[in-house]
């Protein structure tokens, strides 16, 4: 196949015929227009000459003498057309005869071209053609003083002589035609190689291929990528950025918007920030993602930043969910270990035949082998959230902690992912505040068949101050300990409260009559009676 010719000599040809085209046509117009300058220069000189020809006091008192003019106007048309520097001045009676001519043997005999028109009164000012060959000519009545038309004067210049003056003009103007075809091609030239540098020597088909390079890499990775310019407005983004953000539209729609208008403020403040980050958790909606923030350079000058994110939520949920598991497999394994012991002890006192130790024995052994406290999961026959609340009771009792199940705890099947994460923060939360030797009472109900839920979570904690309650449930806002809403912390709460709000709910925290924090959190609307720390103790008192 033949190879297109490359950009810079299609550019440089281009431009270079575009110059040479507007050189032309320039130049055409600057001829024309030189031309009827010229012609309307020489028409206003003849015209003038013509006129006061007319009316030269010696001139009327020739054509007024008793035998004729004779050779007086003979003698002045030759001083008029020496003196003018025009090619002719012919004098014609009422009859248009010639009484006087360049060629002397011509006086007398009519004039080749008519006059009717000037001996009526007019004026005429054109091009005619006459024994010197074609002329520009001006021709006026002459008149005596009783404004009576004694006859015509004509004046006039060759055509020979008036393209001997404009050929003079040429060259100039060619020369500056020149000129300007030379100084466009060297403009076309540097601005071929201007453009060949912007875009890096590529030829179009090499961009056309990059472009489509980058938009299937763009929007095939499995990563949210958003890049923004210095001046905060969206240059680029990807399909996965778009539903991890959720954005509204598509990477063509969103371009050259500002990013403070279609990202979310926790996002935007990410983007904003000054330092670098890497993996930061973020809580778009209910989703939780890891964000990294870099700058976006360009020759070593940064020229904007880039966002990139993944989701962590299913990550996130399988980690905790393993994480539960092995916590509760090493309770579990350490209980067996811990019985197996016992059941030695035992073994051996009734091997003795020491049958009261032994009975003593199994009285202090009656309750130590239960997981969680309270009524237990009779009540609770959703299968996640009696994982979930046996994975939290091993965790407590490794911390010392007591987890205690409220007694009126119904938890049919089916109950949902948000009340498991739901559950899941507010208890985790629970027990980290409680620490060890504490204690954290939960109670979770159905309100209805049209799947109306509220759950709550006591524990006997430091609690939360009452000028953080609101805040708390806020991006970034943790009563922990050396907590700086950084590393994953202050994303709990905010997510139980945009779960309940997309349930149409609500989330809230008082103090709890057990000293700590009370956080009740409402799904799928409508109002709760508020319930008491001794209603939840119960069983479990």
């Amino acid at each position: 196949m033949r190879r297109p010719m490359p950009l810079g000599p299609q550019l440089l040809a281009l431009q270079a015929l575009i110059v040479l085209s507007c050189v032309v046509l320039a130049g055409f117009a600057a001829v024309s227009l030189q031309q009827r300058q010229i012609r309307q220069a020489y028409g206003d000189q003849m015209m003038a000459v013509a006129r006061n020809a007319a009316t030269l006091p010696d001139v009327v008192e020739a054509y007024e003498q008793p035998g004729g003019p004779g050779d007086d106007l003979q003698d002045l048309a030759t001083l008029l057309q020496q003196a003018s520097k025009v090619s002719f001045v012919v004098f014609l009676d009422r009859d248009g005869i010639r009484l006087s001519h360049p060629d002397p043997e011509l006086i007398g005999s009519p004039s080749t071209t008519s006059a009717a028109e000037v001996l009526r009164g007019e004026e005429f000012l054109g091009t005619q053609t006459g024994t010197l060959g074609p002329s520009l000519r001006a021709k006026v009545p002459v008149r005596d003083a009783s404004d009576r038309i004694l006859g015509a004067v004509s004046v006039g210049i060759v055509e020979s002589e008036l393209d001997d003056d404009f050929t003079e003009d040429v060259p100039w103007l060619a020369a500056w035609l020149g000129g300007a075809a030379v100084l466009g091609s060297a403009g076309s030239y540097l601005l071929t190689r201007l453009v060949r540098r912007r875009i890096m020597g590529l030829e179009p088909d090499e961009i056309a291929r990059l472009l489509q390079a980058r938009e299937a890499m763009l929007h095939g990775i499995r990563e949210g990528v958003l890049a923004v310019d210095e001046r905060g407005r969206v240059v680029l983004v990807n399909d996965e950025a778009c539903r991890l953000l959720d954005l509204d539209g598509t990477d063509g729609a969103l371009s050259g918007r500002s990013a403070a208008d279609v990202l979310d403020p926790a996002a935007l403040e990410l983007l904003e920030a000054d330092d670098d980050a890497v993996d930061a958790p973020l809580l778009v909606g209910e989703r939780v993602l890891l964000a990294s923030r870099t700058p976006a350079l360009v020759h070593g000058r940064r020229v904007g930043r880039v966002l990139t994110v993944r989701d962590r939520t299913e990550l996130s949920g399988a980690v905790r969910e393993l994480d539960g598991q092995r916590s509760l497999t090493t309770t579990l394994r350490a209980q067996a270990h811990e019985f197996s012991n016992q059941l030695h002890v035992l073994q051996g006192l009734l091997e003795l035949g020491r049958t009261a130790d032994a009975v003593a024995l199994i009285d202090r052994l009656g309750g130590g082998g239960r997981l969680l406290s309270g009524a237990g999961l009779g009540g609770v026959e959703d299968a996640s959230v009696s994982a979930l609340l046996m994975a939290k009771a091993a965790l407590a009792r490794e911390r010392g902690a007591e987890l205690v199940v409220s007694p009126v705890t119904r938890v049919p099947e089916g109950a949902g992912d948000d009340v498991v994460t739901v559950l899941g923060n507010l208890v985790g939360n629970a027990l980290d505040a409680a620490g060890q030797g504490g204690r954290v009472l939960v109670d979770v109900r159905a309100l209805g068949p049209d799947g109306r839920w509220v759950v709550t979570v006591d524990d006997d904690g430091p609690g939360v101050p009452e000028a953080l309650r609101e805040q708390v449930f806020r991006v970034g806002v943790t009563t922990k300990a050396g907590g700086d809403g950084r590393h994953g912390q202050g994303i709990g709460l905010a997510l139980v409260a945009r779960v309940a709000a997309r349930r149409g709910g609500s989330a809230a925290v008082t103090r709890s009559e057990m000293g700590g924090a009370r956080f009740e959190v409402v799904l799928g609307g409508g109002t709760v009676r508020p319930s008491s720390s001794s209603e939840l103790a119960g069983a479990g008192a």
